[in-house]
């Protein structure tokens, strides 16, 4: 019961800007590590060969199906719990968790078996060639193995983020990511393995990664409890997957995209699919620090509005905008400017380098407006404002970059293709200034706080 009061003092009155720092650096590294991970296992596999090279974009589709299972009953169950905590319901947080937790396990064996059933077509359907195939299928026969575990991982790393407890994720999360790297060297290069010592060595890392995670639950060091006998079928359910259905819907459009954008790639080789999962990999990296803010503020927005502290909450959203803004802009130019460089050390060959370096400079360019539009999005989840948040995850990531795939393909070939994910964030902005507006019109209505001060 301490324990429970202190960590309810600490979401309810640490100052906002440390509170969102103690809780983003943990979740900021844990992202590094695992990105720079995806880099480095990039790398090794393109040490293979270019077709091999790009099955790992292969298999980065059907991880973001992996992603998108996980984090919609890990978000959809955390923020809910996150505003039971707020409210001191701590065992009606501890239904959420385990329902959360157990479908999440349950969905991701269902994708394993369904990928296994049809891994042809899956591997074809996420943009293989010929070519990239025989890669793709040995590649993806690994993930598939632990697939319930790769959910079930990301669904408690997410409980644990908006219980306040970022660090105990970041040490499940970054210990995988490191076995994986010494993995991935001593498979590939030592024991001369290839393409299958990198789907082995990220088998037993995410296994490892789910051991780690799961104990913090089993050796009580979490408020929320996780048994089978919470789980509850019924409103409980419907209320996390209702609420997780924007991440959802974000991870699931976003590997509709990634699949669209390698098929209007396909036309042009090996080294254009390569070229663009490469720069997609590296953006993401760098956009990884500030989407770890954005985690960072996730769990002090669902406790303070569960507790009605909307003063704080508006702080920790302007707090999260500034800083996460800042830092996009040092950075993003950084790499702007070495863009043929870094799409050089993941994969020696010109063909690839001259496709992933402008990709890379035009979405680093338009990644300066995604702070504002991932805190807005992260704000309307993380208080339950399902219909905005999901409208907003249908959009950037989905409906706009799959048209924009699309369109610009058919009217600029593979530069339109390039520009794509550019276009789409700045679209984006235009309907997230809109629900930004409504969301702190509503609030103002109904408190008795004056937020326009904060």
């Amino acid at each position: 019961m301490e324990n429970n009061t202190n960590q309810y003092r600490k979401m309810t009155e640490t100052p906002i800007l440390k509170l969102i720092v103690s809780l983003s650096i943990p979740t900021i590294i844990s992202m590094l590590i695992t990105n720079i991970y995806n880099m480095v296992d990039t790398a090794f596999v393109g040490t293979i060969g270019t077709s091999a090279n790009a099955a790992v974009g292969i298999l980065f589709g059907f991880m973001t199906i992996l992603q998108a299972i996980g984090f919609m009953f890990g978000q959809g169950s955390g923020s809910i719990l996150a505003r039971n905590l707020g409210e001191k319901k701590v065992e009606q947080a501890s239904v959420v968790a385990s329902t959360g937790f157990f479908f999440s396990f349950g969905f991701g064996a269902a994708a394993s078996l369904i990928g296994f059933i049809f891994m042809d077509p899956l591997c074809y359907f996420l943009g293989s060639t010929d070519t990239v195939l025989p890669y793709a299928r040995i590649y993806i026969s690994f993930l598939m193995i632990v697939a319930p575990l790769v959910t079930s991982t990301f669904t408690l790393n997410n409980i644990l983020r908006y219980e306040g407890r970022a660090m105990l994720g970041m040490i499940g999360l970054m210990t995988g990511a490191l076995l994986n790297i010494v993995g991935d060297a001593l498979f590939i290069f030592v024991f001369d393995m290839g393409i299958a010592g990198a789907g082995l060595s990220t088998a037993i890392s995410q296994t490892i990664s789910f051991i780690i995670l799961i104990s913090m639950f089993v050796k009580g060091k979490t408020q929320s409890k996780i048994s089978i006998k919470l789980v509850h079928v019924s409103h409980i359910l419907f209320n996390v997957i209702l609420t997780g259905f924007p991440s959802m819907l974000r991870q699931g459009l976003s590997a509709l995209a990634t699949v669209v954008l390698n098929m209007n790639a396909k036309p042009y080789g090996d080294a254009a699919i390569a070229g663009m999962s490469n720069a997609s990999r590296v953006a993401f990296l760098v956009f990884s620090i500030v989407l770890g803010i954005g985690q960072g503020f996730q769990p002090i927005s669902s406790f303070n509005y569960g507790a009605r502290r909307f003063s704080r909450v508006k702080e920790a959203y302007k707090t999260t905008i500034l800083i996460s803004t800042l830092i996009m802009i040092v950075i993003d130019f950084t790499v702007v400017f070495w863009a043929e460089e870094i799409i050089y050390l993941i994969r020696a060959d010109m063909e690839v380098v001259n496709v992933g370096a402008r990709a890379l400079r035009l979405q680093c360019m338009a990644q300066l407006v995604l702070p504002y539009c991932m805190t807005i999005e992260m704000l309307l989840q993380s208080t339950g404002k399902r219909f905005g948040a999901t409208f907003l995850s249908a959009t950037r990531n989905g409906l706009f970059l799959i048209m924009g795939i699309i369109v610009l393909s058919k009217l600029r070939g593979i530069a339109g293709i390039q520009e794509a994910q550019p276009l789409a964030n700045l679209v984006s902005v235009i309907p997230t200034v809109i629900l930004d507006r409504l969301f702190w019109r509503e609030i103002q209505k109904n408190s008795t706080f004056d937020l326009e001060k904060i």
